[in-house]
Protein backbone atom coordinates (compact mmCIF):
# COMPACT_ATOMS: atom_id res chain seq x y z
CA UNK A 1 0.00 0.00 0.00
CA UNK A 2 0.95 3.75 -0.69
CA UNK A 3 2.63 5.64 2.00
CA UNK A 4 -0.24 8.14 2.64
CA UNK A 5 1.27 11.78 2.93
CA UNK A 6 0.54 13.65 6.20
CA UNK A 7 0.66 17.41 6.32
CA UNK A 8 0.49 19.43 9.59
CA UNK A 9 -1.17 22.80 10.83
CA UNK A 10 -0.26 25.60 12.51
CA UNK A 11 0.31 24.17 15.38
CA UNK A 12 2.77 21.25 14.33
CA UNK A 13 0.02 18.84 14.71
CA UNK A 14 -0.72 15.95 12.09
CA UNK A 15 -3.29 16.34 9.58
CA UNK A 16 -5.07 13.28 7.44
CA UNK A 17 -5.36 16.28 5.08
CA UNK A 18 -3.08 19.40 3.09
CA UNK A 19 -5.97 21.23 1.75
CA UNK A 20 -8.14 24.16 3.38
CA UNK A 21 -11.30 22.11 4.17
CA UNK A 22 -12.93 25.97 4.76
CA UNK A 23 -12.23 26.25 1.12
CA UNK A 24 -13.71 23.48 0.18
CA UNK A 25 -16.86 23.93 1.64
CA UNK A 26 -17.60 26.96 -0.03
CA UNK A 27 -16.88 25.74 -3.00
CA UNK A 28 -18.90 22.95 -2.81
CA UNK A 29 -21.49 25.15 -1.33
CA UNK A 30 -21.35 27.00 -4.40
CA UNK A 31 -23.26 24.66 -6.27
CA UNK A 32 -27.07 25.12 -5.71
CA UNK A 33 -28.04 21.58 -5.70
CA UNK A 34 -25.80 21.50 -2.25
CA UNK A 35 -27.88 22.31 0.53
CA UNK A 36 -25.50 21.13 3.82
CA UNK A 37 -22.28 19.02 3.61
CA UNK A 38 -20.72 16.47 6.29
CA UNK A 39 -17.39 16.47 7.81
CA UNK A 40 -17.74 12.97 6.02
CA UNK A 41 -18.17 14.00 2.48
CA UNK A 42 -15.97 17.26 3.38
CA UNK A 43 -12.80 15.03 4.41
CA UNK A 44 -13.42 11.93 1.28
CA UNK A 45 -13.42 14.96 -1.15
CA UNK A 46 -10.52 16.62 0.06
CA UNK A 47 -8.40 13.75 0.29
CA UNK A 48 -9.53 13.24 -3.37
CA UNK A 49 -8.46 16.65 -4.53
CA UNK A 50 -5.68 15.88 -2.92
CA UNK A 51 -4.53 11.98 -4.77
CA UNK A 52 -6.16 13.41 -8.01
CA UNK A 53 -3.20 16.87 -7.66
CA UNK A 54 -0.54 14.14 -6.94
CA UNK A 55 -1.43 11.98 -10.12
CA UNK A 56 -1.74 14.99 -12.56
CA UNK A 57 1.77 16.36 -10.81
CA UNK A 58 3.27 13.18 -11.27
CA UNK A 59 2.35 11.87 -14.90
CA UNK A 60 3.42 15.48 -15.52
CA UNK A 61 6.59 14.89 -14.28
CA UNK A 62 7.68 11.54 -15.68
CA UNK A 63 6.44 12.90 -18.98
CA UNK A 64 7.81 16.09 -19.27
CA UNK A 65 10.94 17.93 -19.89
CA UNK A 66 11.23 18.83 -16.09
CA UNK A 67 13.16 16.05 -15.29
CA UNK A 68 16.34 17.46 -16.31
CA UNK A 69 15.67 20.77 -14.48
CA UNK A 70 14.13 18.83 -11.37
CA UNK A 71 10.94 21.11 -11.64
CA UNK A 72 7.48 20.43 -13.04
CA UNK A 73 6.77 23.28 -15.27
CA UNK A 74 3.45 24.54 -16.88
CA UNK A 75 4.00 23.26 -20.45
CA UNK A 76 4.67 19.86 -18.43
CA UNK A 77 1.14 20.01 -17.25
CA UNK A 78 -0.80 21.03 -20.06
CA UNK A 79 1.30 18.75 -22.81
CA UNK A 80 -0.17 15.55 -20.28
CA UNK A 81 -3.74 17.02 -20.40
CA UNK A 82 -3.22 17.40 -23.75
CA UNK A 83 -2.00 14.29 -24.81
CA UNK A 84 -3.29 11.66 -21.97
CA UNK A 85 -6.88 10.27 -22.48
CA UNK A 86 -6.79 10.19 -18.37
CA UNK A 87 -6.52 13.91 -18.62
CA UNK A 88 -8.20 15.29 -21.59
CA UNK A 89 -11.25 16.26 -20.25
CA UNK A 90 -8.45 19.34 -18.53
CA UNK A 91 -7.47 20.30 -22.18
CA UNK A 92 -9.57 23.28 -22.10
CA UNK A 93 -8.34 24.49 -18.14
CA UNK A 94 -4.70 24.02 -18.78
CA UNK A 95 -4.28 25.33 -22.48
CA UNK A 96 -0.87 25.58 -23.76
CA UNK A 97 0.96 28.81 -23.96
CA UNK A 98 1.72 30.95 -26.91
CA UNK A 99 3.52 34.32 -27.38
CA UNK A 100 0.90 37.49 -28.06
CA UNK A 101 2.42 37.95 -30.96
CA UNK A 102 1.61 34.76 -32.41
CA UNK A 103 -1.84 34.86 -31.03
CA UNK A 104 -1.52 38.40 -33.08
CA UNK A 105 -1.12 37.11 -36.20
CA UNK A 106 -3.51 33.97 -35.93
CA UNK A 107 -6.61 36.36 -35.42
CA UNK A 108 -5.10 38.51 -38.74
CA UNK A 109 -5.31 35.18 -40.33
CA UNK A 110 -8.62 34.11 -39.21
CA UNK A 111 -10.15 37.71 -40.57
CA UNK A 112 -8.21 37.45 -43.90
CA UNK A 113 -9.90 33.75 -44.33
CA UNK A 114 -13.47 34.82 -42.83
CA UNK A 115 -13.02 38.26 -45.56
CA UNK A 116 -12.57 35.94 -48.26
CA UNK A 117 -15.08 33.73 -47.91
CA UNK A 118 -17.36 36.34 -47.40
CA UNK A 119 -15.98 37.93 -50.51
CA UNK A 120 -16.52 34.42 -52.50
CA UNK A 121 -19.78 33.51 -51.30
CA UNK A 122 -21.23 38.01 -52.37
CA UNK A 123 -19.76 37.08 -55.28
CA UNK A 124 -21.84 34.03 -55.88
CA UNK A 125 -24.67 35.66 -54.41
CA UNK A 126 -24.23 38.36 -57.19
CA UNK A 127 -24.18 35.52 -60.21
CA UNK A 128 -27.26 33.75 -58.74
CA UNK A 129 -29.01 37.62 -59.01
CA UNK A 130 -27.49 38.10 -62.80
CA UNK A 131 -28.87 34.89 -63.94
CA UNK A 132 -32.61 35.08 -62.29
Amino acid sequence: MADVAVGRDKCGEQRIVSLPLSRIRVIMKSSPEVSSINQEALMLTAKATELFVQHLATCSYRHGGGKEKKALTYNDLSNTAEESETFQFLADILPKKILASKYLKMLKEKRDEDEEEENVNSDDSDDDEAES
